[in-house]
């Protein structure tokens, strides 16, 4: 019992450092230029950053605002012409900024459906292998009656990927 324990205990740690090495390798593979995207996207989604722009934009409004009210020199007098363009390219670069980080966080999230997909593909294999030998032996057995189990005989079979995909593909098409 202790033995199979620590035998678990190993399967988790080696998958735990598979998990840690894809994740290190994936780190290691980001240019200079998408970590500092990455970095300019964490900073503009903390909060912080909403309450400064805002901040900003009607301090401006505010200042330039009371200017023209004054009837003094107004850098930029309502409607804001100056504030407006750069609050429209900022938005631009931010937009840019953030579908860039997806982009990435997408291909990283498409190879570990991947790699869930092959893990599945396996485990499936070697279940219906289990239920194949399980079978086997049943009917090996002197002591139990031998009998058809057609749902048996067809867990035994292992599913066919591309049949699914046809499958689904109908399912989808109806």
């Amino acid at each position: 019992m202790a033995d199979a324990k620590t035998k678990t205990q190993d399967n988790v740690q080696e998958n735990i450092r598979a998990i840690s090495a894809m994740q290190e390798h994936a780190e290691r593979t980001v240019t200079r230029h998408q970590r500092a995207v990455e970095v300019v996207t964490a900073v503009a989604a903390r909060p912080g950053t909403l309450y400064i722009v805002a901040a900003l934009a009607l301090g401006w409004a505010g200042y330039n605002g009371m200017l023209h009210a004054m009837a003094r020199a107004v850098p930029d007098p309502p409607p804001f012409y100056w504030l407006q363009g750069t609050m429209a390219l900022a938005a631009l670069l931010l937009t840019i900024v953030v579908l860039a980080t997806q982009r990435r966080q997408a291909m990283l999230a498409e190879q570990r459906a991947h790699l869930d997909l092959q893990v599945n593909l396996l485990s499936e294999q070697k279940i219906a292998k289990v239920v194949a030998l399980l079978e086997e032996l049943r009917r090996d057995l002197p002591s139990v009656r031998n009998r058809v189990d057609r749902q048996a005989q067809a867990m035994a079979e292992p599913a066919d990927p591309n049949a699914v995909v046809d499958a689904l593909k109908e399912s989808l098409d109806d």
